[in-house]
């Protein structure tokens, strides 16, 4: 039987069979409680303005079930007003990869509404037909004349050793076109034997080249000493040097036949036999060096050919 909390009743009999029956219900209801762990509110309702509230509860297994009716409050008064806004400003674009969701984010800094956006590719199309070969362009405009060219200039002129290759060096210094030259020297020629009726062998190769003859000194020496002819080669010059005895002073003449002394004799003389022989025991390379006849067809290089043929011509003797 149910818990009967008015039994027993005032001043009735003690019955243990009544007793008995309260306990029983006492422990049933004690161990029917339910154990609540959790709670859950089900829904919100706004009431309008000046409604009763009101709550619900339901007990569902463990769980406390709420609804509540909440009557709308009466308006606020007007609030401050919020803060500048200057602008959007994104702040960056990233590029997703195709089939990613687009993205963007947004923050507000006090003046500026910031934009951070995330916006996928789309998928690679399919490659276009090819198109048309096109037509060559036009010739272009004629280009700007080059530096003028004033002359060409030999810098230098080097004597290589007898079997090295011969150089050329150019150069262009915005006017003149600059040469340099390494010429080898020919071999020193053998003297061939003897022909069988005694004459000697056949001259050697010609020697190198050279610019012109250049005297160096000429010394007078004491009368009677043999003259002297020094030779030198510079790679590009034949240098001299002369030595050429001074006459002997002439002698006094006889007394003539008043007693007065003769008259001197005539002053001494490098005679012309002299002269010649010291000429004769010079070199005479310079003979033997032959003239470029080849042309060029560069007129450059053509007008350096003759003018080095002027030289080799004025050295000969």
């Amino acid at each position: 039987m149910p818990y009967d909390p008015s039994l027993p009743l005032p001043n009735s009999p003690l019955e243990s069979q009544v007793i008995r029956d309260q306990l029983q219900s006492l422990f049933v209801l004690i161990h029917n409680i339910v154990t609540v762990t959790a709670a859950q509110v089900d829904s919100t309702n706004t009431l309008p303005q000046g409604s009763p509230a009101n709550a619900s509860v339901n007990v569902i297994g463990n769980t406390l079930h709420f609804s509540f009716d909440i009557p709308q409050g009466q308006e606020g008064l007007v609030g401050p007003a919020g803060p500048p806004f200057a602008q959007a400003v994104v702040d960056s674009v990233t590029t997703l990869n195709p089939g990613d969701s687009a993205t963007v984010g947004v923050s507000f800094d006090g003046s500026n509404v910031r934009f951070t956006f995330g916006i996928p590719r789309g998928n690679d199309g399919n490659q276009g037909p090819q198109g048309s070969t096109g037509s060559d362009g036009g010739q272009g405009p004629q280009g700007v004349q080059g530096p003028p060219f004033a002359q060409a200039l030999v810098d230098s002129v080097s004597t290589l050793n007898p079997g090295e290759p011969a150089t050329v060096q150019t150069s262009f210094d915005g006017s003149n076109v600059r040469f340099s030259f390494g010429i080898p020297r020919g071999s020193d020629g053998m003297n061939g034997s003897n022909g069988n009726d005694g004459s000697n062998g056949s001259d050697g190769p010609p020697g190198p080249p050279f610019a012109q003859a250049v005297v160096d000194s000429v010394t007078t020496l004491d009368p009677g000493q043999p003259a002297t002819v020094q030779t030198s080669f510079d790679g590009s010059n034949v240098r001299f040097s002369f030595g050429i005895p001074r006459g002997s002073d002439g002698s006094n003449g006889a007394n003539g036949s008043d007693g007065s002394n003769g008259s001197d004799g005539a002053p001494g003389e490098v005679t012309s036999a002299q002269l010649s022989a010291a000429i004769s025991s010079t070199s005479n390379n310079t003979n033997s060096v032959s003239t470029l006849d080849t042309g060029f067809a560069d007129p450059d290089l053509e007008a350096l050919r003759q003018k080095l043929n002027e030289m080799i011509v004025a050295a000969r003797r």
